[in-house]
């Protein structure tokens, strides 16, 4: 079957690799977002799908179009006759012209309708889920509304960080993308109920802001968990909390109670931290001992 794949990060990248290394699926296209600006230094940057096919030298075309509310767009995409246009993480909702060449299929990381949108992966970990899994879904207008075609699903860690359920959750969404294909004439789509629905904003910069004073420290590890390393968390002074764990010890909120050799313990609203790596504002990250040693602070100072 010849299948185009519209994908943009690593979580698509995964997926894409479970295609073209499947010997019953051709893909001649990857449809992706357009190269992007990163860093302080703004460098030109391609999404990581894009990455993946040229360092590789994979033999497939690769289209970067600014929408696909176009004609050329529809056009395009439609001159390679797709049996299935499959979709990961893409970046765009796509218009009915596209969704009208072949059946498209959604990789969606959450149990649907639960997290409809642009960040269900950290969404189960703020809301502290049980489990996590991802849908495969029939792709229609609306976001994320479209009826199941299948399912993955495993317990969640209560330790597990955003990075490694991302790698997790590509995996098993790659496993269901194949599945998904070979079975979709058996398959008897399920509508989603609404009741159900949550949605999953699109997470910003401001998000990552904490306070010793008004969080307890199970919310800190929690959004840590979910942040790290995009936002990130910190404090209003700018300074970034690079690595923790939750601990116990009771005092004045943000009070420093005690060091040792990998970090400090820090209080908060309730319950403390021990935080290992900090980055001052417009510096390089650093053990919090060795900051706190060059700010002369010690047990009992305040960590602001």
């Amino acid at each position: 079957m010849r299948v185009v794949f519209m994908g943009t990060p690593d979580y698509a990248t995964q997926i894409l690799k479970e295609l073209i290394t499947c010997k019953d699926i051709e893909v001649p296209l990857l449809v992706t977002q357009t190269d992007k600006p990163v860093g302080r230094k703004q460098v030109l940057t391609p999404p990581h799908t894009k990455s993946y096919v040229l360092e590789h030298s994979l033999s497939l075309e690769i289209y970067q179009p600014k929408t696909l509310k176009t004609t050329e767009a529809y056009e395009y995409i439609n001159s390679f006759k797709p049996d299935f246009i499959v979709v990961a993480a893409y970046g765009q909702i796509l218009p009915r012209t596209i969704l009208d060449i072949a059946p498209c299929i959604n990789l969606h990381a959450s149990l649907l309708p639960q997290y409809r949108g642009a960040s269900p992966i950290q969404s189960s970990l703020l809301n502290k889920d049980k489990f996590s899994g991802v849908t495969s879904m029939l792709m229609e207008e609306g976001l994320d509304t479209g009826d199941i075609l299948g399912f993955s699903y495993f317990k969640l860690d209560e330790h597990i960080k955003v990075d490694k359920l991302f790698e997790k959750l590509s995996i098993m969404a790659s496993k269901l993308t194949i599945k998904t294909l070979k079975h979709f004439h058996d398959i008897e789509p399920i509508k989603q109920k609404s009741l159900d629905t949550s949605y999953a904003k699109k997470i910003k910069k401001a998000d990552g802001l904490v306070s010793f004073l008004e969080d307890t420290a199970s919310e800190i590890y929690t959004k840590f968990r979910a942040y790290d390393p995009w936002p990130g968390l910190f404090l209003d002074s700018g300074l970034k909390l690079k690595d923790m764990e939750l601990v116990k010890g009771i005092g004045k909120p943000s009070t420093i109670i005690a060091t040792n050799e990998d970090g400090i313990i820090v209080t908060c609203k309730s319950g403390a931290l021990k935080i290992k790596t900090i980055q001052p504002a417009s510096k390089k990250a650093m053990s919090s001992v060795e900051y706190i040693r060059g700010k002369r602070l010690e047990v009992g100072n305040t960590l602001v």
